[in-house]
């Protein structure tokens, strides 16, 4: 029998988060983290193993982090928790007695009910080194790809594999836009646009009936009867909460994953849980919402990790900060990102938008059209939401806007703050996207 401290169940972005900070939080306490994997990806990076990054093993979230932080590592799969006596069965091996635990099991991808799903060449995308090696070698094989679904992981997929396989590649959607769950409808057709330049098929507003093919993927069927040829298929339609485990506990869960109070507790006090195995509330209205990213799954970790022997952290609620690439264009995302969604949401909202180069003079090297839309709640000035199109600065920016919202800045305050700026890396301090934006609300405000 293993005995320790604090127990983290889930090797990925949250359950490694959550096991480093509860070392900071309590360097006295012996932390164990238990996981299936003999290796762990980086969620994000898996589209770019493709091409870019190279494999799935350089792909790796380093076991060096662990021991650096003196944390044991168990190689299993745990198969049950008994509550009462506060105990982890591990498939082979012995028991592991907890102190604290937190459960970061993260996510499992949708089951589609799509006739032919089950046959030869039709793939998910899975967190598994040794899959995704064997992926990349029937992908050599492959001339003619169907990705179904347009949302993040479909998207970058696709971009990456154009740009690194002598391959056909149709996107298949059933929403009227790809990427339209995060962005506004300008910002998504502005990245179609950069997709159907990549020789990349666009088939959007439209449904999947039927694989088709006797033992491996021939094609695929739409529900209004048209077909277009496929030798395999990649399903990227997003993921559900693994919240078996917790379940068979009894822990309370929903169809938003486990339940959690703000300082990631369960309905037991002594077991906690982050990351895509959690339900999550909007900052903005409380409510349950669907996201699930790895930087949420971070953030509810860092938490998690401190309160284990106290309250030291609370949780306000999920934002949700978005980013992308397609080609060149980076776009991104945070809150509500344009006033329709801030409105069905209850708000009376105002937006600003800016555009300018993200150099000065426009000649500088590097540089890119970047265009910055905030989202205000009129009545108080607050910013509740903003969106961001241009070069690689993009990720960063929309970053700065998130924090601007976790602080509930004004308008005003975002408008006069003082900024520094560079010719080489940043606007013009005349042009600078993120005030004039501000400014462009006030007026509407006013």
């Amino acid at each position: 029998m293993t005995n320790a401290d604090i127990v983290v169940i889930g090797g990925s972005a949250a359950g490694i988060s959550a096991a480093i900070t509860a070392r900071r939080h309590y360097p006295e306490k012996r932390i164990l983290l238990i996981r299936k994997e003999q290796s762990v990806q980086i969620p994000c990076g898996i589209p770019y193993i493709f091409g870019t990054v190279g494999s799935p093993e350089k792909n790796l979230i380093p076991d060096a982090v662990l021991e650096k932080n003196k944390i044991d590592l168990l190689v299993g799969t745990a198969t049950g928790i008994d509550r009462d006596k506060k105990r982890i069965g591990i498939e082979g091996s012995d028991d592991v007695v907890y102190d604290k635990l937190i459960l970061a099991t993260g996510s499992i991808p949708i089951a589609l009910q799509i006739k032919g799903l089950d046959k030869e060449n039709v793939f998910t995308v899975k967190k598994d080194t040794e899959y995704l090696s064997a992926l990349i070698e029937k992908f050599k094989d492959v001339k003619k790809l169907v990705v179904l679904g347009g949302g993040f992981i479909g998207v970058e997929f696709a971009d990456e594999l154009y740009k690194n396989r002598d391959i056909e590649i149709t996107i298949v959607e059933m929403q009227e836009h790809c990427l339209s769950m995060a962005f506004t409808e300008d910002f998504c057709k502005e990245a179609e646009t950069v997709l159907r330049q990549n020789n990349i098929r666009l088939m959007c507003d439209v449904k999947v009936a039927e694989i088709l093919g006797d033992e491996k993927v021939k094609g695929i069927r739409f529900e209004d009867g048209t077909q277009i040829d496929a030798d395999a298929l990649l399903v990227c339609i997003g993921a559900k909460p693994n919240i078996e485990i917790a379940e068979s506990a009894g822990l309370k869960t929903g169809k938003g994953g486990i339940i959690v109070d703000r300082r990631m507790r369960t309905s037991d006090p002594d077991i906690f849980a982050c990351g895509d195995c959690t339900m999550k509330k909007s900052f903005f209205t409380g409510k349950p919402c669907p996201l699930r990213l790895a930087s949420i799954a971070t953030t509810e970790a860092r938490i998690a990790g401190a309160n284990l022997y106290g309250n030291r952290r609370e949780n306000p609620g999920t934002i949700g900060v978005f980013s992308t690439k397609a080609g060149d264009l980076v776009i991104g995302a945070v809150g509500f990102n344009g006033i329709e969604t801030a409105i069905e949401a209850g708000f009376d909202a105002v937006a600003g938008e800016a555009e300018a180069p993200d150099r000065h003079p426009g000649c500088m090297p590097g540089m890119s059209k970047m265009k910055v839309k905030l989202v205000f709640n009129k009545k108080n000035g607050v910013i509740i939401g903003g969106e961001v199109r241009g070069g690689p600065s993009t990720g960063e920016l929309i970053n700065a806007i998130s924090i601007c919202i976790l602080n509930k800045m004004t308008a005003d305050q975002i408008a006069t703050f003082q900024l520094g700026t560079h010719p080489a890396v940043t606007a013009s301090p005349i042009a600078y996207q993120l005030v004039n934006a501000s400014e462009m609300a006030i007026t509407k405000m006013r």
